[in-house]
C-alpha cells in the first residue's frame, strides 16, 4: 500500500540541559528513544533539529551585564553614545541595554516608530496617521512624543517601553535622553559615537552613518566577539541572538555549531546506518498577522546545518500542472501523468527557477523553511521539546 502521510514534525522531549552536558549524546539518545517509544523508524533524509538555546546552555555561553559594560566602555570611553534602533523586548534586549548603559556616562536612545524592526509597536499605524507626523522625516523628542501619543502600553506585554528603557538606563547609572526617528543619520545631531542595535539592517545602517560623518559606529555583533573577563562570546554575532538568562546576565547565541551538527550526524549514522541531516535553529522567519510581530529576532534562523540542507526547494506546483499541462486528464491517469512529470524533473535535476510550473512555490532557503517549522513545533514555553525530528520533508508526490 502506498504511503499516505507526507511531512511529519515531532517535538522530542529531552532532559533539562545544563552547562557541560554531552549534548551530542543526549540528542542522539533522545531521538532513538523517541523512535522506539512511538514505534517509528528513522530514515535517510530525516532532519534532526536542536534549538540554539540548549546548545548555548550546554556550552555555558553566558555573559553578565558587568562584562558587557566593560566591553562597551573599552570601545566608547566617556563619549555620549547614541543607542539606535533597539528592538522592544524584555527578553531580547533589556538585559543587554542594562549592560550597555553601565558602560556609558550619557546615552541618547533613538527609537524607531511606529514600531521596531521586528514589528513591536509603540503606537499603531492609525495613531501615527492621525497625528500628522511624517515618520520618514520627523524627529520627535520624548516630550513631543508624549504630547502626541501619551503613555501607551504594548498590547501583549503591558509595558510602556519608552518608560521601561529610560528607567533601565538611569538605574544603570547613565544620563539619558530619548528621541524618535527612522533615519539613522538623525542621531548625528546629538553625538558622533553610535551603537546601532538593529539586526537585519545593521550593515546598511553602519555604512550610512560612517558616510555621513559618524566618528565611531559599533554594531551589536561587535560586542562580546571574544571573551571579556571570562565571559562567553560569539565571534560571528556578538550580542545578536542573545536572550535574557537572569536579571544580571544573558545567554549568547551558540558558537562552534558546525562541529556540533556534524558530530550529531555521525553519532546517528553510527547508531542507525541512516544519513540524517542535522541543524541548529533559533527563531523562525514568519510574521504574526495579529500582533504584526516578525518572529526573527535572531541574526539567522540556523547558525549551522549539515550539507544536505543547503539550497532552496526545487518543486513544481501540482495545481498548475492539473489545471494546465494535464487539464484534460483525471483520476489515475492524471495521477500517473503528474508523477511521471515529477520523476523526470528529479532525474534531470532541472533547476525550475523562473519556470511557470514552479510559480507559487516558496522561494526561500531550506534552512529558513525547516527552521520555521521547528520553531513552531517546539514553541517557546514549557513543551520540553528542544529537539525536533522531521520526516518526509524531502518527499514528493511520487514517493
Amino acid at each position: 500500500m502506498e504511503r499516505l502521510i507526507g511531512t511529519v514534525s515531532r517535538g522530542v522531549r529531552a532532559p533539562i540541559i545544563r552547562q557541560g552536558d554531552d549534548l551530542v549524546q543526549i540528542v542522539a539518545d533522545s531521538v532513538l528513544k523517541a523512535a522506539e517509544s512511538e514505534g517509528f523508524e528513522l530514515r535517510d533524509k530525516d532532519v534532526v533539529a536542536v534549538t540554539e538555546a540548549v546548545v548555548a546552555r550546554a556550552q555555558g555561553n553566558y555573559a553578565t551585564i558587568e562584562q558587557i559594560a566593560k566591553d562597551v566602555h573599552d570601545r566608547v570611553g566617556d563619549d555620549t553614545v547614541g543607542i539606535i534602533f533597539p528592538i522592544l523586548s524584555r527578553n531580547r534586549f533589556s538585559i543587554c541595554l542594562k549592560g550597555i548603559a553601565m558602560g556609558c556616562k550619557k546615552v541618547v536612545l533613538m527609537l524607531s516608530y511606529p514600531s521596531d524592526e521586528v514589528g513591536n509597536h509603540l503606537i499603531t499605524p492609525e495613531q501615527l496617521d492621525e497625528s500628522g507626523v511624517n515618520p520618514w522625516s520627523d524627529v520627535l523628542t520624548e516630550e513631543r512624543y508624549r504630547e502626541l501619543f501619551g503613555y501607551r502600553k504594548h498590547q501583549f506585554t503591558g509595558v510602556d517601553y519608552v518608560e521601561y528603557y529610560k528607567k533601565l538606563i538611569e538605574d544603570a547609572g547613565a544620563e539619558v535622553s530619548i528621541i524618535f526617528a527612522n533615519n539613522p543619520k538623525a542621531i548625528l545631531d546629538y553625538t558622533k559615537t553610535v551603537l546601532n542595535c538593529d539586526i537585519h539592517t545593521r550593515a546598511r545602517t553602519k555604512k550610512l552613518l560612517l558616510n555621513s560623518g559618524a566618528e565611531k559606529v559599533i554594531s551589536l555583533d561587535e560586542i562580546l566577539t571574544k571573551s571579556v573577563d571570562g565571559s562567553g562570546y560569539n565571534d560571528s554575532y556578538g550580542l545578536l541572538g542573545s536572550n535574557k538568562a537572569t536579571e544580571e546576565s544573558v545567554k549568547l547565541f551558540p558558537i562552534n555549531c558546525g562541529e556540533f551538527v556534524r558530530n550529531v550526524q555521525k553519532k546517528l549514522m553510527d547508531s542507525t546506518g541512516k544519513h540524517i541531516e542535522v541543524m541548529v535553529y533559533g527563531d523562525g522567519a514568519f510574521k504574526d498577522p495579529v500582533g504584526k510581530i516578525w518572529e526573527l529576532a535572531d541574526p539567522v534562523v540556523s547558525p549551522a546545518y549539515t550539507d544536505g540542507l543547503e539550497g532552496t526547494p526545487n518543486e513544481v506546483k501540482l495545481k498548475y500542472l492539473a489545471d494546465n499541462d494535464f487539464a484534460d486528464l483525471s483520476g489515475e491517469e492524471l495521477k500517473s501523468a503528474i508523477s511521471d512529470y515529477i520523476r523526470e524533473k528529479d532525474e534531470k535535476a532541472e533547476n525550475l527557477t523562473g519556470n511557470m510550473v514552479s510559480q507559487g512555490t516558496t522561494p526561500r532557503r531550506l534552512t529558513d523553511l525547516i527552521g520555521s517549522l521547528c520553531d513552531l513545533t517546539s514553541g517557546s514555553g514549557d513543551k520540553g521539546t528542544p529537539i525536533v525530528l522531521i520526516q518526509g520533508y524531502f518527499d514528493n508526490y511520487t514517493k
